[in-house]
């Protein structure tokens, strides 16, 4: 099932919402300083870094424990070596997409998500929710984050082609928000109250409260 977008003025409603939950944005703006210039998968200290956002944004992935091996690390950084050079560019953003990089992403987050990501009596993978969420953080004005429960009611399913879905849905909403406000996405930011943030969080602001919020 795929709902209808948010018009401005939900949008502004929900992002006004949003912004009272002050925990997410410390914890962005951490791995922003922590990461900087960017977000790089094949720098030591970076997948330590994402580990802890992911688990501050409620991932719950076990960090390794004393003489077990770093799994999660190990493990993004090998996806990176394979999937980096198929990302959407740094400046990439999610009105802009073509079909053609939507699915290569899908591609992306199908491998990511199936990564090894604790070690341990009950290992487990990455998932989908930290897949799509490590994925946010690595292209943050490209691809939308989700959760369990905005995948399922939006979509049905977490496949790697609900996650494509996803997109494309997102991108419809940013081309729609963009035409109604006639501003680019960071003057829609600023406006909105919430400069420099990207137009998919803002998106996923929305779903939150829509749709994993009830």
């Amino acid at each position: 099932m795929n709902a209808p977008g948010p018009d401005l003025a939900a949008l502004r409603e929900a992002v006004a919402e949003f912004a009272r939950f002050a925990g997410p944005e410390r914890s962005w703006q951490h791995l922003l300083r922590e990461t900087a210039p960017a977000l790089d998968l094949s720098v030591p200290a970076h997948p330590r870094a994402l580990l802890a956002w992911l688990n501050s944004w409620g991932c719950r992935l076990r960090n390794p424990r004393p003489g077990e091996p770093d799994v999660f690390g190990a493990s993004v950084a090998a996806w990176w070596s394979r999937w980096a050079a198929h990302l959407p560019g740094p400046d990439a953003c999610l009105a802009r997409l073509t079909d053609a990089e939507i699915d290569r992403l899908g591609l992306c987050y199908a491998d990511l998500a199936a990564a090894p990501a604790t070690a341990g009596a009950r290992p487990r993978s990455l998932g989908s929710t930290a897949a799509s969420k490590a994925l946010h953080a690595l292209r943050p004005r490209a691809v939308m984050p989700w959760d369990a429960a905005i995948a399922e009611r939006l979509h049905g399913a977490r496949t790697p082609a609900s996650y494509a879905a996803h997109l494309r849905l997102g991108r419809e909403w940013a081309l729609g928000v963009l035409a109604e406000s006639g501003l680019g996405e960071e003057a829609l930011a600023a406006e909105l109250g919430r400069p420099g943030r990207p137009l998919t969080k803002m998106l996923d602001d929305y779903c939150y409260l829509t749709f994993s919020v009830l």
